[in-house]
């Protein structure tokens, strides 16, 4: 094992995440969702006029829709109350739109970030970075190379001062419009903070670029965007991560991602998220991949109290292919839906989903997806693999795969497994030397292999890592 690895396995997972910060912001807005605090932050940020039209028409639309309450088998979500929510903090900086030195950060926001190991990260493997702490970026930086050839990596708000003209026609509109559901209207009223991508043509981001997003204060809302453009002949890797610490009060996070794969361009969104047990997860999360194009979504989902996250393709050019490989675990009063959403618009385009989940201590899983195939797709071809993994006979998994066929000349295949922890298989390594805890968890690392393997190493370990806390009942 590496140097870097063995500090990686070395370090405190739990101290890293579980630690808080006392509350310091120049700005935080009131209680609950109304057209007044929807011009108060937008006045903040020193907002367009038509960014305040679209935040108040999301608003119109997230008082009109349901919650997503008559769902077979859905989360319980009474608890979930805007009214109840600080839905924008801004952060005690003196820059507005974030810093590009990390020395100038406000010491208390400096530990945070170290203790996640964020500078680390950037110094190690990253063309760049972003860090959300609350509602806004607090810190922004690119490799000046990939600056020099056009790449652009900011947080959203500046991206509405810099990049008028791209973000009129993108954010919002294609992907994930307000009215896809309730909390995408709710996220397009109150949004604030996130990271905006954009990749020019034939042009290969070699290393990844990173965003964490970072909730620190009781009983708040955040609403990051992302929005990512990868032109023609283009590929990137973006990272995201979030945490947040214990809360004695609900918290929501209700984040919106949307990914523009152009012609033959490739894009890789990878995500490890370790909420608290008193936060709600509810993101809408879309790409759209234009011919030959190749969007692959890699996602661990843990820690929450509930989480609702279904990040769906729409593969509109013929070639297109898209990928999906989730991870879910859900311990003790935790119930973590997740799945994946493709939509085969075209001839000859692809799509795998395949999705793991570990439940135990009566906590519950479930898949819950949608695979729709357009007449005149034809020779398309989708496979769905759906495994789980249970710990007692108190835990649940549950598989709600939906398939829509128009077409009669593809290929489909799904195939579905739920089991419990063997035994025999116990007992065999701890003939082997391993007590009973290692046992176990040298078998959901080989339960969720073909996950780690795909993301960069550093999250590899700590995905394995904060599993293996959630095992021994240690988090949040």
């Amino acid at each position: 094992m590496s140097s870097d690895q063995d500090h990686l396995k070395e370090t405190d997972t739990e101290k890293r995440f579980e630690f808080k910060k006392e509350e310091k912001s120049a700005f935080e807005a009131e209680k609950g969702l109304t057209e007044e605090t929807i011009r108060v932050i937008s006045e903040d940020k020193n907002e367009p006029e038509w960014m305040l039209e679209r935040r108040l028409r999301a608003l119109e639309q997230f008082h009109e829709m349901p919650m997503p309450t008559g769902w077979p088998g859905a989360p319980d979500l009474s608890e979930v109350d805007v009214d109840e929510i600080v839905p924008y903090i801004r952060p005690d900086i003196e820059t507005r739109g974030g810093v590009d030195d990390w020395n100038d950060l406000p010491e208390e926001i400096q530990d945070t970030f170290d203790k996640l190991g964020i500078p680390e990260a950037e110094k190690n493997a990253l063309s760049g970075v972003g860090a959300q702490y609350e509602s806004e970026i607090v810190y922004q930086n690119m490799q000046e190379r990939w600056e020099d050839k056009g790449v652009i990596f900011c947080d959203m708000d500046k991206a509405v001062q810099e990049h008028e003209d791209i973000l009129k026609e993108y954010f919002m509109t294609k992907a994930v419009p307000p009215s896809d559901n309730k909390f995408a209207a709710l996220h397009g009223a109150i949004w604030s903070g996130g990271s905006f991508v954009y990749v020019p043509e034939d042009t290969t981001v070699d290393m990844p670029v990173q965003a964490y997003f970072r909730m620190n204060s009781d009983g708040m809302g955040q609403f990051e965007h992302t929005l990512i453009i990868a032109e023609e002949n283009s590929e990137v890797h973006y990272i995201e991560g979030c945490s947040a610490p214990k809360y004695s009060e609900f918290n929501l996070h209700s984040g919106g991602v949307e990914v523009f794969v152009k012609e033959n361009a490739h894009v890789q969104y990878s995500t490890v998220q370790n909420w608290s047990k008193n936060t709600y997860n509810l993101n809408t999360k879309r790409a759209i991949c234009e011919a030959d194009g190749t969007m692959e979504w890699v996602s661990g989902s843990m820690g929450s109290k509930a989480t609702m996250l279904y990040p769906s393709t729409v593969l509109k050019g013929p070639g297109a292919t898209d990928n999906h490989i989730t991870i879910a675990f859900a311990g003790e009063g935790q119930d973590i839906d997740t799945g994946a959403k493709v939509y085969h618009n075209a001839p000859e385009t692809k799509s795998t989903i395949e999705s793991k989940s570990i439940s135990k201590d009566g906590g519950r899983t479930n898949y819950r997806g949608l695979v729709h195939i357009a007449d005149g797709a034809e020779d398309s071809s989708t496979s769905v693999e759906c495994d789980a993994l249970m710990f007692d006979n108190e835990s649940t998994s549950d598989t709600m795969p939906y398939m829509e066929i128009k077409e009669s000349k593809v290929d489909v295949a799904h195939e579905a497994t739920v089991g419990k922890i063997g035994d025999e298989d116990v007992f065999y390594l701890q003939s082997r030397g391993l007590d009973d805890d290692d046992a176990k968890q040298m078998i959901v690392a080989g339960f969720i292999e073909p996950i780690t393997e795909e993301l960069p190493i550093e999250y590899a370990v700590e995905l394995n890592r904060l599993i293996e806390l959630e095992m021994e009942g240690s988090l949040g």
